[in-house]
């Protein structure tokens, strides 16, 4: 375990030397995929050119970069800069020998938003088991009073509401399964809903089974059963003025176990440090969203979905696998 003396305390980096050349080597093995994969099948499109790129022209690879960004999210720093002046210059100069000034790394960082988006996207999900929590989260880029300062997200951020108030900026969409491992998540502007169409079809393109949601993801039956028709049953408290339904034991039971996902949460925002105000690009934005995603993926303690077998009369092993 690496220890940082700083401001008269010691912090924690919760990495050691041979889990960040671990990381290296899996987000490498893939980067290398990707480069090959490329290479022989061109893609060609109005917004994105892609081309084979000579990166010894470079100081760091793409997978060097990304490595450095999951360690940011594995330690105590609040800020990339101070990470990088106070760890990564000092302490891992040995695992990156080639590193750059700051204002550099922060250029390379667009040079490898592609590979970031591919890896996450592909290799840091787990995989759906029949039992899903889905949930959003606000993502706020400035405060309030400085909407109309802020210049970087203007056509991209937007004003939004959650139950604990109005902000500007974006949302996240994550869906986990029983094992707490998120299996897919999406990026949207802050007035998007939760139970918005496009948004729900992406999240639940590789799900089935049933998926435990607020009351926010409440939909009309054409939506409810165009979902059923894929597999995929909504489970969700009911509101005041709708009628009541009867529901199975084991669905009640695990809607009251939905807080789950709001401790996921809660550990990409004050552990991952997914959300800040101190952006100033809207790549690098993203880059640290997906960054943030990647760096839960490789926590060794994750959250887990506990359900007191001894106190259920009617459990059915056959029925429900959960692993404890």
């Amino acid at each position: 375990m690496l220890y940082i003396y700083n401001s008269n305390k010691n912090i924690n980096i919760m990495l050691t030397p041979a889990q960040i050349t671990e990381i290296f080597c899996f987000v490498d093995d893939f980067c290398i995929q990707f480069d090959h994969f490329f290479e022989n099948h061109p893609f060609s499109d109005e917004c994105f050119n892609f081309k084979k790129v000579d990166y010894s022209k470079f100081c760091l690879h793409p997978s060097e970069v990304i490595t450095l960004q999951i360690c940011f999210h594995h330690s105590a720093f609040r800020s990339f800069k101070s990470f990088y002046f106070q760890v990564a210059i000092p302490y891992l100069s040995n695992l990156f020998p080639n590193l750059p000034s700051y204002n550099r790394f922060v250029e390379l960082q667009s040079m490898a938003f592609f590979h970031n988006y591919f890896f996450t996207k592909f290799s840091c999900v787990g995989q759906c088991d029949g039992v899903s929590y889905i949930d959003s989260f606000k993502l706020a880029v400035c405060h309030n009073k400085r909407i109309y300062q802020n210049k970087v997200f203007k056509n991209w951020a937007q004003r939004g509401c959650t139950s604990t108030g109005y902000f500007y900026g974006f949302k996240g969409h994550i869906l986990i399964n029983s094992k707490c491992e998120i299996i897919d998540f999406q990026l949207t502007s802050g007035n998007v809903a939760d139970n918005n169409e496009q948004v729900l079809q992406e999240l639940c393109k590789n799900v089935f089974g049933k998926i435990y949601g607020d009351k926010g993801y409440i939909m009309n039956s054409e939506k409810m059963e165009f979902l059923f028709k894929k597999g995929i049953q909504f489970v969700t408290k009911l509101r005041k003025n709708m009628k009541n339904k009867l529901m199975d034991l084991m669905d009640k039971i695990l809607l009251k176990k939905r807080g789950i996902v709001e401790t996921v949460i809660d550990q990409l925002k004050n552990i991952c440090q997914i959300e800040h105000t101190r952006h100033r690009s809207p790549i690098n934005f993203y880059n640290n969203f997906l960054s943030a995603i990647a760096a839960y993926y490789f926590k060794a303690d994750k959250p887990k979905l506990r359900i007191n077998k001894k106190t259920q009369s009617n459990y059915n092993p056959l029925q429900l696998t959960l692993d404890l």
